[in-house]
């Protein structure tokens, strides 16, 4: 019955929607072009989704950009709403925030959040999508991902009130670490960057900040969300006893090589990997992805956390626009405006 109704809104609607979409392709290595092509029949058991904003994952898209996914994760790194296959062509992103404009009726007008690359209008389940709390903005919206992606780094990190706690990388997952292990009770939380210019960010967001050499003590939790293997070297040497460091980079194809017989072993340090992907073993009996990305989003409420989108461009500047802002170490989450 209920695909039923959904089918009946859809054709009422039908005359209001799009005959095509337009999405982002990266065509070759740092080549990317909008294609335009015929909007599908939506099945009985989707929403159509009119996009309002997108976000550029600068890290992970730029590895996608420049033809640089190991064959090994090919299918790993397959996307909700992908199409294409790696390296090249491919449809991909994966921070959509739209209003749903024919589904069931209950859903029609709502702003939502869903995993999907950069595109102007889009069908997909009822069940991948998540609707917005009512105190957060569409336009912010677009850092759910992130924040999912922090959310499960400070479950994997198993920090704890009191803990000192460095995080490595003031980019946009470096910085939401920092920021949701500041809000644990009497932990000690510092983010650490190389370019100066990163502490107003971590002051917006009341976070204390250090660069890698002005550090002091030792640290119960550190997290490496740099994707550089100096980084983790640095994490390795001040990590105190036992300590616990969180690896939450993505090298891509890249090696890395660590010296080990130090610090790390004399200390009996553990390293541990961190990734969206699964849910840690600490939460798996009693949280569901869709229950994880819900709570991502309610914790976007705060305001500050607009000092983490860096620009905005509109979608139909995007190829021309794309390898600059991909290549701009001042990109934090930048805005696709529809």
């Amino acid at each position: 019955m209920m695909g039923e109704q959904v089918k009946s809104q859809i054709d009422e609607q039908s005359v209001s929607l799009p005959r095509t979409a337009r999405a982002l392709w990266i065509e070759a290595t740092s080549r990317c072009d909008l294609r335009e092509h015929p909007f599908p029949v939506p099945k009985s058991d989707e929403v159509i989704v009119r996009t309002l904003y997108s976000g550029i994952s600068r890290g992970t898209e730029s590895l996608v950009f420049e033809g640089r996914v190991p064959r090994s994760e090919f299918e790993r790194m397959r996307g909700p709403g992908m199409d294409g296959n790696f390296p090249f062509p491919v449809k991909y992103g994966y921070a959509a925030v739209g209003v749903i404009e024919a589904g069931p009726p209950d859903l029609i007008g709502k702003d939502v959040f869903c995993l999907h690359p950069h595109q102007d209008y889009f069908a997909v389940p009822v069940s991948n999508v998540t609707i917005l709390p009512v105190a957060l903005p569409a336009r912010r919206a677009i850092l759910a991902a992130n924040m999912e992606t922090a959310l499960n780094v400070v479950w994997d990190a198993q920090i704890q009130p009191g803990d000192r706690v460095a995080v490595f990388g003031a980019g946009v997952v470096g910085a939401l670490i920092a920021y949701l292990s500041s809000r644990i009770v009497g932990t000690e939380t510092v983010l650490i960057d190389r370019e100066p210019g990163r502490a107003t960010l971590a002051s917006s967001l009341g976070l204390d900040f250090a660069p890698p050499d002005r550090l002091s003590g030792e640290f119960d939790v550190v997290v490496n969300a740099t994707a550089s293997p100096q980084a983790l070297e640095t994490a390795i040497s001040i990590a105190g006893l036992e300590g616990r460091i969180v690896e939450a980079s993505w090298y891509g194809d890249r090696s890395v090589t660590l010296a080990l017989g130090g610090a790390f072993h004399a200390r009996r340090l553990s390293l541990v990997s961190s990734q969206v992907g699964n849910l840690p073993a600490s939460h798996r009996a009693r949280w569901s992805y869709a229950r994880r990305l819900s709570k991502a989003l309610d914790l976007l409420v705060d305001v500050r956390l607009d000092a983490l989108v860096s620009g905005e461009t509109p979608f139909h500047e995007l190829p021309a626009a794309y390898a600059r802002i991909l290549s701009s170490h001042d990109t934090l989450c930048h805005r696709i405006r529809y």
